[in-house]
């Protein structure tokens, strides 16, 4: 069984639901059926012979970048997602305060070693692993913006050569690194629609994100010095987003006396049933 439900292959089968404490017998009818039982045991359920946490599989959780019904991996790995939000997390946070000039810091370059191994490398391997473990949007958000930091490092190495390729035409070199930056806005916008249906902390990394890749793109097509200061506010606070779910993946009962409860957001279809 995946651990991806939404991508199963439909099976003819008939489903038997039951109480461990008041089990269901088999009726004659049910005899040459595919039979798969589901059982509530407390806080498991039981899908023939797989065992879940009820809550692990109602619930969307901005701590393990899982947007819809999932049950635990199979696999023997531990949750990935904190260690790619961390990398966003960090390498976002000090980019968004050169951005905003703190300390009167303007060059950006500090973050070129955390957009290669932190933002970058750690992030892209986290998407990897969310792959391997059947997270099909955590491993698509991480790999893709673990090559983000990746491209954005590119554009600051001279030995790359992208800067001087526009030679002293900054005019149209602002103009390409604010095309490049809308793509990332449209990537992130479309992102942020599939957690429409998950919890406050998991939506609100993509809602900040996609304002501070909307506003970054208009501050380079305009050249705003105060645009992108306000890119770099929305940055500080997707950052402090990203970490929150981070936190929330890792903190439990065990290490903490502080964990997270995730806040789902308004499901609109239940009212529309309603």
């Amino acid at each position: 069984m995946s651990a991806d439900l939404e991508n199963q292959i439909p099976q003819e089968h008939k489903l038997v639901v039951e109480d461990s404490n008041t089990p269901v017998g088999l009726s004659g009818n049910d005899e040459g059926h595919n039979i798969t039982k589901v059982v509530t045991e407390g806080d498991y359920i039981t899908f023939g012979n797989e065992r879940y946490l009820r809550s692990e599989l109602v619930q969307a959780f901005g701590g393990s970048l899982n947007p819809g019904l999932s049950p635990p991996p199979k696999h023997d790995f531990a949750n990935p997602a904190p260690l790619g939000l961390s990398g966003f997390a960090l390498t976002t946070f000090v980019l968004s305060l050169i951005n905003c000039e703190a300390r009167g810091v303007t060059i950006p370059n500090i973050v070129v070693g955390l957009a290669f191994f932190y933002g970058g490398a750690a992030q892209l391997i986290a998407g990897m692993f969310e792959i391997a473990v059947g997270n099909t949007f955590g491993g698509v958000a991480l790999s893709s913006y673990g090559g983000f930091w990746g491209s954005w490092a590119a554009i600051q190495v001279d030995s790359f050569g992208i800067v001087e390729a526009y030679g002293t035409d900054t005019t149209q070199l602002r103009y390409a690194v604010g095309i490049f930056l809308v793509g990332w806005f449209i990537f992130t916008f479309f992102m942020m629609l599939m957690t429409l249906k998950s919890t406050v902390a998991f939506f609100s990394i993509f809602f900040f994100l996609s304002i501070t890749f909307l506003l970054l793109a208009i501050a380079e097509f305009k050249d705003s010095t105060s645009v992108k200061k306000a890119a770099g506010v929305f940055g500080v606070i997707t950052a402090f987003a990203a970490w929150y779910n981070a936190y929330a993946g890792i903190a439990n009962e065990q290490n903490s006396y502080i964990v997270i409860k995730a806040i789902p957001l308004p499901d609109l279809q239940d009212r529309k049933r309603k």
